[in-house]
């Protein structure tokens, strides 16, 4: 028997059909060929993809910028697509509006909340399917393998856990979070007709059993807060303040400058004056940065009865696909991590906050196929590599290749939700490892 499970929080009625924007935007992107429906003026790219969702047929859009081929241009179909400097592409969905059920009043939480922020890309907003009879799907692996029992009653109903709150924020840059949307505000739970009004978020990611592993051992309150977007690099959108310019020679002996945090492009030729785009490097870590910090200065809204304040215990990364496709950004991706890592410690006033990062799941140890460095990365940041002594006891990588169902990273796995679930479960256990160590951090 498949049911929605019944809570305070549920959705109780339906009001129509909305588009609704996708901010996962795709930046130097244009949908060259797609059906266009002609051009409008926008002031930028919500702007685009508002007129887009208000247009009969629309269901992508590219806002261009640059001065040969300006304006917001509409489309039936995401066709052609190609690199274009200076574009930003996107999509609008059709969804179901509703109006949310009264809610009960919660219980005050006396003990600060345990947050674990988690943070990358289009696989750590995650893209694993949950309902269907297809064998890549959470449905039939629960019920067709009992895989994941802690995820349904005894009546096979999707069940909730009342001391892990699931949490998702997702806006493009630094944008602000009137321009975000929120994707999951509600305890952990599968059940997809639990979410907040305009949440387009229908797919699983990691957070199912990261927040299992995690709220059976932490014996506090739980929140998962994740603040991600897909299609980003590390070495690029996501660099933290103090990522440095670097140098790099490409196969054609050609010497290319690569951005620091706040320069923009993102690489120019040596000797060249590099000319700005409307991106710059670091823009969307300050933007999840600054959203995950919206919500904590906003407790009670996002942890019901929430009153003793929250401490930020933990880290979970899982990204790398985006900088595996630059070869630059693939080799320099070790050093930005460790940047990642103590940036994040400082930001959220959390120096002893654990951290977990988790590779690419097609990559096995030893071959040389695109993504490699990044695998490499995630290792040899491991505290128990000995690479980073400070790291000691408080820093953990994730060998995800054992629990990949197949496909890749750029593929979503397939939306397999198997892979999802197991590297859940694998970052989920890899940081309750590091929460029984008792050694202090150096930042």
């Amino acid at each position: 028997m498949w049911s929605s499970v019944v809570l305070t929080t549920l959705v109780a009625g339906v009001a129509g059909d909305e588009k609704i924007c996708n901010t996962a935007f795709e930046t130097d992107i244009d949908y060259h060929t797609g059906a266009d429906l002609g051009s409008v003026e926008a002031s930028d790219e919500y702007d685009c993809c508002q007129k887009c969702g208000n247009t009969t047929d629309c269901a992508f859009f590219t806002f261009v910028t640059t001065a040969d081929r300006g304006g917001c241009w509409l489309k039936k179909v995401r066709g052609g697509v190609r690199s274009y400097s200076g574009a930003i592409s996107g999509s609008v969905y059709t969804t179901t509006t509703t109006t949310a059920a009264p809610t009960t009043t919660a219980a005050p939480v006396t003990s600060p909340i345990q947050v674990f922020i988690m943070m990358g890309q289009s696989n750590c907003v995650g893209e694993g399917h949950i309902t269907g009879d297809s064998e890549e799907t959470l449905q039939y692996a629960v019920q067709n393998k009992s895989m994941y029992p802690y995820l349904v009653d005894d009546n096979g109903s999707w069940k909730a856990r009342d001391d892990v709150r699931n949490v998702f924020i997702m806006g493009s840059a630094n944008s602000g979070f009137e321009k975000a949307v929120l994707q999951h505000n509600e305890w952990m739970t599968a059940d997809q007709s639990v979410k907040p009004k305009g949440s387009n978020h229908r797919t699983l990611g990691a957070e199912f059993g990261i927040g299992h592993e995690i709220g059976n051992y932490v014996d506090a309150p739980v929140m998962i807060l994740k603040s991600c977007i897909g299609n980003r690099a590390l070495g690029w959108d996501l660099l933290p303040p103090g990522g440095e310019q670097f140098n790099y020679t490409d196969t054609n002996g050609k010497v290319w400058t690569y951005a620091g945090y706040g320069e923009s492009p993102p690489r120019w030729e040596v000797g060249t004056t590099p000319v700005p785009i409307g991106w710059q490097a670091g823009i969307q870590y300050d933007g999840d940065v600054a959203l995950a910090k919206h919500v904590l200065a906003d407790l009670d809204t996002y942890y019901p009865g929430a009153n003793a304040g929250y401490e930020v215990a933990g880290f979970l990364w899982w990204q790398g696909d985006r900088d595996s496709r630059d070869t630059a950004l693939a080799d320099r991706y070790e050093h930005n991590l460790v940047k990642l890592i103590d940036q994040l410690r400082v930001e959220f006033s959390a120096p002893k906050a654990k951290f977990v990062a988790a590779s690419l799941g097609q990559n096995a140890i030893g071959e040389k196929q695109r993504g490699w460095q990044i695998l490499d990365a995630v290792l040899a940041v491991d505290g128990a590599a000995g690479n980073y002594p400070q790291y000691e006891g408080n820093v953990a990588g994730v060998y995800t290749h054992p629990y990949s169902q197949g496909s890749e990273s750029g593929s979503h796995y397939g939306g397999n939700a198997q892979t999802y679930m197991n590297i859940g479960q694998a970052m989920g256990s890899a940081m309750v490892d590091l929460l029984k160590s008792s050694l202090d951090i150096t930042v």
